[in-house]
């Protein structure tokens, strides 16, 4: 082996080498900029959180907080029910069922806003009115739901804008039951 073949090789190496080092020590230069990106704990936190409703009587209604915003659970009364599916989707004033996952658009018939077959009496909602953001009254308003004060918008007993200025019902957070008594939202 002759010694330029040597020092060829031993070049390559120290260019791998350095090349090598650099990359590591950008990458741990960098790092810190990329993670601080990420949420806090405390964030993270509030993704979902899980609801203990047994202690929530037929006719009764649970404020919690769920990433900051408030978050209406009802379990409501059979007369409640039938009155939300005696409503034709024709005279609703937003015949949509929004969940605040945006691919989950369907009629705003009572069950697609409830917690579904055999649990027709829990509703899940976000407590904002979507007129402009305010928390309505429980039980109030001309269709015993949800009355917001602010600027007189009316939900009936499942969530649904019925009169005023709000231009949507409820919005649906994705939930569902962990057990039988448990409620995890989000």
């Amino acid at each position: 082996m002759s010694a330029t073949d040597s020092q060829h090789t031993r070049r390559d190496f120290l260019y791998v080498a350095t090349g090598t080092a650099g990359a590591v020590g950008l990458a741990g230069a960098v790092w810190p900029f990329i993670d601080q990106m990420q949420p806090d704990a405390s964030t993270r936190a509030l993704a979902s959180i899980q609801v203990d409703v047994s202690a929530v009587e037929p006719g009764m209604s649970l404020t919690v907080k769920w990433r900051g915003r408030p978050v209406f659970i009802r379990n409501r009364t059979e007369a409640e029910i039938e009155q939300a599916r005696q409503v034709p989707l024709s005279e609703l004033k937003d015949p949509v069922a929004r969940n605040q996952n945006l691919n989950a658009d369907a009629p705003a018939d009572d069950l697609s806003r409830s917690a579904g077959e055999g649990k027709e009496n829990w509703l899940v909602m976000l407590g904002v009115c979507t007129h402009l953001g305010c928390v309505p009254l429980g039980q109030a308003g001309d269709f015993g739901g949800w009355f917001c004060p602010c600027h007189g918008s009316h939900y009936d007993t499942a969530g649904r804008i019925r009169k005023g200025p709000a231009p949507e019902n409820l919005l649906v957070p994705t939930f569902s039951f962990v057990s039988d008594t448990v409620i995890q939202v989000g």
